[in-house]
């Protein structure tokens, strides 16, 4: 099985599609866990760094402060999109059903895009609901960035999570459920690299170069710019969207030949056991 079929097994069945985004919905909606580690967490988090921001407006420049807000609902983007793809994998192999979804005529291709499209509504209805609170709670408003410069933000940091947790899932496919920490755990390897919290300048010479190679960089970037100035930053979402296609056509590579190097060393398998 892999990302790249005769055009006869290309074709992509919407169906197929929808019932494995309705598998996503009843594994979200029944499971403890993972409303915990989504809604519990950014809800959590947003009330956390509202206080604190609050109390900076106390001391210091507001603006100061709501790069705190700012950093953590936009953060929150990429958190549950990763999260989605790659513990949404995890579930299918804890219950011992990721074999037998292929057994049905769903192609790889057609999960992995469901897998996004879950993982990109789930960002969507927590980020809405952050952002209610921030508003009430704190008195700030992220859409006072501007719709146009959020729906840019949300499509970057959107394709950078995909390629995370593609990533992640080859790899958790490759050598199987002893990694799986990875799948919670690594996209916060991102957090201080990508300037989340506070400007690039902050970084050390080295840490700011390897920032610069990071899509999410450039959209925080722009969002703190756009506390003071609403004008889209162009330059910032289009080094950012062409860094990310390319992060994202090479990590459907490294997964493809994951998949197929699982599959042929019968780690695919034994992930199951």
């Amino acid at each position: 099985m892999s990302l790249f079929k005769s055009p006869e097994e290309d074709i992509v069945s919407r169906s197929r599609i929808y019932a494995i985004i309705i598998q996503e919905l009843f594994i979200t909606r029944n499971s403890l866990e993972v409303i915990i580690d989504l809604f519990y967490f950014s809800i959590i988090n947003i009330v956390a760094f509202g206080f604190v921001s609050v109390f900076l407006t106390s001391r210091t420049n507001p603006i100061v402060a709501h790069y705190l807000l700012t950093g953590m609902i936009l953060w929150e983007i990429i958190r549950v999109t990763q999260y989605s793809i790659s513990v949404g994998a995890l579930w299918n192999i804890w219950s011992r059903n990721l074999s037998n979804m292929f057994v049905a005529p769903l192609t790889l291709k057609e999960y992995m895009v469901a897998a996004m499209i879950s993982g990109g509504i789930k960002s969507v209805l927590i980020l809405i609901a952050i952002s209610l609170i921030a508003k009430f709670m704190f008195s700030f408003d992220i859409f006072a960035l501007g719709m146009l410069n959020l729906f840019f933000y949300f499509i970057n940091l959107t394709i950078f999570a995909w390629t995370a947790g593609i990533i992640i899932l080859g790899l958790i496919f490759r050598f199987g459920t002893r990694i799986q920490a990875l799948a919670w755990g690594l996209i916060f390897l991102f957090q201080p690299l990508t300037a989340v919290f506070f400007p690039v300048k902050i970084l050390p010479d080295v840490f700011q170069k390897i920032a610069y190679f990071l899509p999410p960089t450039y959209i925080f970037e722009a969002a703190r710019i756009n506390l003071t100035n609403p004008t889209t930053q162009t330059e910032h979402i289009s080094i950012a969207f062409l860094q990310n296609i390319i992060y994202l056509l090479v990590s459907l590579l490294f997964f493809n030949y994951m998949f197929t190097k699982s599959r042929k060393t019968g780690q695919f398998a034994k992930n199951e056991g």
